[in-house]
């Protein structure tokens, strides 16, 4: 039997309208997972890393950030849609403080930046199909944050592979399940199909502040931006350190040439499992808050012919996720943090913990919810100073708090307090009341059929 070929997945990305730079883009990854490279990274190419620069050390650099504000863009991540929590639609539309959403404060923050320095930083998406419209709306009640460049550009989507015979899946009785985002380290790739990548470097801006549109930890730091341009860096990864919490997140890691590279979890081999989440092994761990000098990347695509070559990731699934007798799938992606290993000279910047918040599970929006967190007043969502946030530990059982429509009607006035709370784990069905707070290591167990109510103003501890 001879190679799969990749001529029936090009037919059908073309009937779907998408650009030959991303046609070209995942003929690369197909290639090599048809040639058996299975995408992973093991311990036999890397070596842990035992020290990062700190952002402390770059307190000078604030008036260089200044002096290059002019030619830095913000751009965030806006494709998710939270699947994992039962939405449909753009998860940055969650509400995270009172009735402001991710993406109300990501505007927020741009303005703020904007007015305290007199320059017009824009803010760019980069969207997917299906957050594109309802983001769209948010931003028109904040003007033009593009600053003349539009508000976005979109992600673009690749075929799902029959895991038996590495052919294009076809589902008839649901033809959108055919295809997957291409991971988002797409977003090198998007920036030249746009063509907002010409754009941006034809009218002088040079620095790019690349974040999650989850993450409100992340605003365009001064200090880091004045570092990244006086040093003329190409590219740089924040990095903070690795707690229990970030054990299956993606670490920073050396290569045995030396340079800097990234390894998520899918690219561990089992067998490696467990030193993979060794937090004292691999301590650093990466925020996906990325520094990007766009003609180095522009310079890298040409030399490249626009295939920036990322580490391939595999990931195996089932077509319908609702149904595991559904056909086995590769989803071939990559990630943007891993263009690190790209870059000659890419360095990376110890951050403090509050510069990354994300929210990806309820769990996670629990904690936001809650007072553990406060909003500053340039917009930033901070652990608040008297609180005990970056070792706070939220357990919420999947079975009554996974999706938001069951997280949401079970905790119907907020968050409870969670100022002094350092762990909650909540097994069963419970709803809480108005006013609750809890303190210390608190476990909620239900184990009847009938949910419990937590009765107004409770103090747990």
């Amino acid at each position: 039997m001879g190679s799969p070929s990749f001529e029936p997945f090009e037919r059908k990305m073309r009937g779907e309208g998408l650009p030959e730079v991303a046609i070209r883009t995942f003929q690369y990854y197909y290639d090599q997972l048809v040639s058996g490279d299975e995408g992973t990274l093991s311990r036999a190419e890397i070596d842990p890393i035992d020290e990062v620069p700190g952002v402390e050390a770059l307190a000078g650099a604030a008036e260089a950030g200044k002096a290059a504000l002019e030619r830095a863009v913000v751009i965030k991540l806006n494709g998710g849609l939270g699947t994992s929590m039962g939405m449909t639609r753009a998860k940055s539309l969650l509400t995270v403080k009172g009735e402001l959403t991710f993406l109300d404060l990501i505007c927020r923050q741009v303005l703020h930046l904007r007015d305290r320095f007199d320059c017009p930083i824009p803010l760019l998406l980069m969207n997917s199909f299906r957050t594109r419209e309802d983001s769209l709306a948010v931003l028109s009640r904040y003007g033009d944050l593009g600053a003349g460049l539009g508000a976005d550009f979109l992600q673009h989507k690749v075929p799902r592979i029959r895991a038996d015979d590495l052919s294009p899946i076809d589902w008839p009785k649901a033809p959108e399940l055919e295809w997957c985002p291409p991971g988002h380290g797409d977003i090198y790739t998007a920036l030249v199909t746009s063509g907002m990548l010409e754009a941006l470097v034809e009218r002088g801006y040079r620095y790019a502040f690349i974040s999650n549109s989850d993450n409100l930890g992340a605003v365009l730091d001064l200090g880091i931006l004045g570092w990244f341009a006086s040093e003329r860096v190409p590219f740089a990864m924040e990095v903070k350190d690795r707690t229990e919490a970030d054990r299956k997140g993606g670490h920073l890691a050396r290569t045995r040439q030396g340079g800097l590279t990234l390894r998520e979890i899918a690219q561990c081999p089992e067998e490696e499992r467990e030193s993979f989440e060794d937090v004292r092994l691999y301590c650093y761990f990466n925020t996906n808050n990325l520094w990007v000098n766009l003609e180095s990347l522009q310079s890298a695509l040409a030399e490249r012919d626009s295939v920036l070559g990322l580490p391939m990731i595999r990931n195996d699934k089932t077509v319908d996720p609702a149904d595991s007798s559904s056909p086995s799938v590769i989803q071939l992606e990559t990630a943007m943090g891993a263009a690190i290993s790209v870059f000659p000279g890419a360095r990376a910047i110890r951050v403090p913990a509050h510069r990354f918040a994300p929210v990806k599970t309820t769990n996670d929006l629990m904690r936001i919810w809650s007072d553990a967190y406060v909003l500053s007043d340039d917009h930033r969502i901070l652990p608040a100073a008297e609180g005990c946030a970056e070792d706070l530990v939220i357990d919420l059982d999947p079975a009554f708090y996974k999706h938001i429509a069951d997280f949401t009607e079970r905790l119907p006035h907020g968050a409870p307090s969670l100022l002094r709370c350092r762990r909650l784990t909540v097994r069963g069905d419970f709803r809480f009341g108005k006013g609750i707070s809890i303190s210390g290591e608190v476990d909620l167990v239900n184990q009847g059929e009938t949910p419990r109510r937590i009765p107004d103003g409770e103090a747990l501890c």
